[in-house]
């Protein structure tokens, strides 16, 4: 009995126990006694009297070891330490049967009795309730420390009052922030606290609103701070011991961040959306609204406008696919329908907001109204479509320069022109303009780099077939945003043909006029040279004529008789008789020329070489005249070839080109010294007296009145120049018309 009321009154558990085991050897008649008592890390001994004082006692470490080793299920163990003292030990059992430790016992060594083995296991169960006990009380104490720690760790602030509005409890968060320690709240009337709530309540405390809810939740403000207020209700033994408890969550910052993430949400121009995977909105910004033309965003809110917002049903199917496959689908193009029923088009970011199963629970998305970038760019396109198509089917070549003068465009027509792209694409345009013009080129695009326009300018270029042209070249600054000229658009238009037909009829015409003035002059000197010729000669045949004025007739003769010469040149260029048109082969023609002049050429070492093509057909005109233009050209080529000085050659080709036949006779002499005139009447190259300048004048008439075309030029690979005749060929029907005429 004194010790059950001993183990309840004791409040410190060693001082406790080493009663117990003074007592216990007591009762059991033992020389000692101690508890040993088991912990996580090990066990412990208790005794009222140190074993050094016992004479032979174990040692402490014995007597733990042997007590940590006895079976749960044995009652009492009895192990002989010596032959003066036997151990006896009894283990603690809890009532869930956990072992707490074992009573120890030194005894002398005799038998146990049965009444013995009663008392010791009495014993041990004293000492388990105890040990029980105290354990319970230390949980018990640690358990309101440790929940008065967590109640003062927690930030929020919690104050807890009883029904006659006193503060019962307060944590150190809510006393710290206002400046106070937790006890000097205890007891305080609760309305002390109405700083943090700026409420106009009827009740005392400024937190509470509805005292019949067990729970509420609301939000209150003060001094520019906002709280959620938790609220909790709990009933005592008694009335008067219900309890309020109110938890204080600063929200200041969170709704702040809720206003500035709403302003943000409202104010962006983009359109932001929630929805639910059927296409009701869940929250929608203002940008949203006026986008899909509603009057405000409860109307958007309130209405299912899902079925009526996609034109095409399978719009919505295809999106829900598209969440489900990637999660996320971002630049996605859809067009909507509108509050009034016109479309809207939108690029879309959505992102799909799964539930705990996987399946889409929420959509979330971003939209930009790109209605007019679409009519903008359909509107580009068909602007781009229009300039291609006209870039493409004009019949002059457009290119476009870099600042470097590198071509980086050509349109089609260049290459149709028979220009290669490689040839093109990254090459300087210059070099395609003749050596004699590059530097007039290159002016006018420095010219246009600088921003001003030049327009026709004419210049002889390489054509697609690697013939030179003639071109007409206009330039075109382009300039940037910052008003910089950074590329230039060539506009070329081969005008070879047109600068052709243009020199040719300056020259008809030219010939013309002084066909006339030539036919004039000729008549009216044609009369006087007669008289003088006439008069002179009878003046030589007279024998009354001294001889001293024998010689000078003779001389004015002979260069009257060269006059009349030079007279009739002129008539047959003004004349110019009509052709006898009949069917002629022009390679017997040539072959007859060259038989005339065989002699010279074989004697200066001049080399002939032919080149006639079989089966040429015949031409309709002049023999006489033709010989005379074909001879007038090989007469001047010897001439050239004299002038030279070298060994000369001198190369006749005939083909058929087209509905033409071309004649080219080729020489290596001197050249002409200005090919764009050699054919103009009295223009010669040849030195005084060797000439009349009208030679290829005439032969340029009866050319042009076969029909044909007569052209010549210096040869680019050599020495020499080349005259090239170019002949109607005569149908087979007109040949034998001419035949059958004859």
């Amino acid at each position: 009995m004194d010790l059950a009321v001993d183990a309840a009154r004791s409040q410190h558990l060693p001082d406790f126990l080493k009663r117990f085991s003074m007592r216990a050897a007591a009762m059991a008649e033992a020389n000692w006694g101690g508890v040993v008592v088991f912990a996580e890390n090990g066990a412990k001994l208790y005794s009222a009297i140190e074993l050094e004082k016992v004479k032979n006692g174990p040692k402490r470490e014995w007597l733990t070891s042997k007590a940590m080793e006895i079976s749960r299920d044995a009652q009492v163990c009895i192990l002989p330490q010596e032959r003066s003292s036997t151990g006896v030990f009894i283990p603690i059992l809890s009532s869930g049967n956990e072992r707490l430790g074992a009573v120890c016992l030194l005894r002398p060594p005799r038998a146990l009795q049965a009444h013995e083995r009663r008392l010791m296991e009495a014993l041990a169960s004293h000492a388990a309730l105890a040990l029980e006990n105290f354990r319970r009380f230390s949980q018990l104490e640690r358990s309101k420390k440790n929940w008065v720690e967590d109640i003062d760790a927690i930030t929020d602030y919690i104050v807890v009052h009883d029904k006659r509005w006193r503060i019962l409890r307060t944590n150190r968060s809510l006393a710290t922030h206002l400046g106070v320690p937790p006890v000097a709240l205890v007891g305080e009337a609760v309305g002390t606290l109405r700083q943090l709530a700026e409420t106009q309540g009827t009740l005392p405390c400024p937190f509470c609103v509805d005292m019949e809810q067990a729970r509420e939740e609301h939000l209150v403000t003060a001094r520019e701070r906002a709280f959620l207020v938790s609220t909790s209700r709990t009933l005592g033994a008694a009335d008067e011991d219900a309890r309020t408890i109110h938890v204080l969550k600063d929200i200041t910052d969170r709704r702040e961040a809720e206003r500035r993430y709403r302003e943000l949400f409202d104010n962006i121009q983009e359109g932001l959306f929630f929805a639910t995977p059927d296409g009701r909105f869940l929250d929608v910004n203002d940008a949203m609204v006026r986008m899909l033309g509603y009057e405000s965003r409860d109307e958007l809110l309130r209405n299912d406008v899902g079925a009526y917002l996609y034109p095409v049903p399978e719009a919505r199917e295809r999106i829900l696919h598209g969440l489900h496959a990637k999660g996320v689908l971002r630049n996605y193009e859809e067009t909507l329908r509108r509050k009034d029923g016109t479309l809207l088009y939108t690029l879309q970011n959505i992102t799909g907001v799964r539930d705990a199963s996987g399946r889409i629970a929420q959509m979330r998305g971003l939209m930009l109204d790109v209605t007019e970038q679409k009519m903008f760019q359909a509107q580009l396109q068909r602007e781009r479509d229009f300039n291609q198509k006209i870039l493409n089917t004009t019949q002059s070549m457009i290119l476009v320069l870099d600042t470097a003068g590198l071509i980086s465009y050509a349109n089609r027509r260049c290459y149709e022109a028979g220009y290669r792209e490689e040839e093109m694409i990254g090459r300087h345009l210059v070099e395609l303009v003749d050596g004699a013009q590059r530097k007039e080129f290159e002016a006018a695009l420095e010219t246009t780099a600088h921003g001003q326009q030049v327009e026709n300018l004419e210049a002889r270029a390489k054509r697609g077939d690697g013939t030179l042209g003639y071109f007409s070249i206009s330039l075109s600054p382009m300039r940037d945003e910052q008003n910089t000229v950074n590329s230039v658009v060539v506009v070329m238009t081969d005008i070879t043909d047109a600068a052709l037909l243009q020199a040719k009829l300056a020259h008809a015409e030219r010939m013309a006029t002084i066909g006339r003035l030539v036919s004039g002059v000729a008549h009216e000197v044609n009369n006087p040279l007669a008289a003088i010729l006439g008069f002179t000669d009878l003046l030589i045949e007279n024998p009354e004529m001294p001889a001293s004025a024998q010689e000078p007739l003779g001389i004015i003769l002979q260069e009257t008789q060269r006059t009349k010469y030079i007279v009739q040149d002129l008539l047959s260029f003004a004349r110019q008789r009509p052709v006898q048109k009949e069917a002629v082969k022009v390679g017997a023609i040539l072959r007859q020329t060259i038989k005339l002049r065989s002699y010279d050429f074989t004697s200066h070492g001049v080399e002939v070489i032919e080149e006639f093509e079989e089966d040429l057909p015949a031409t309709i005109g002049d023999s006489q005249q033709l010989q005379q233009v074909f001879l007038n050209i090989i007469n001047n080529a010897y001439d050239a070839i004299q002038e030279s000085g070298r060994r000369g050659m001198i190369m006749l080709r005939t083909k058929r080109a087209g509905d033409s036949i071309e004649v080219s006779i080729t020489d290596n002499g001197t050249g002409i010294s200005d090919a764009a005139r050699i054919f103009d009447p009295f223009f010669t190259t040849k030195p005084t007296g060797k000439g009349t300048g009208l030679g290829l004048s005439i032969c340029y008439g009866i050319v042009r009145a076969h029909g044909g075309e007569i052209q010549c030029w210096n040869n680019e690979e050599g020495d020499g120049s080349t005259f090239l005749v170019k002949l109607p060929a005569a149908t087979e029907a007109a040949s034998a018309a001419m035949e059958a005429a004859g």
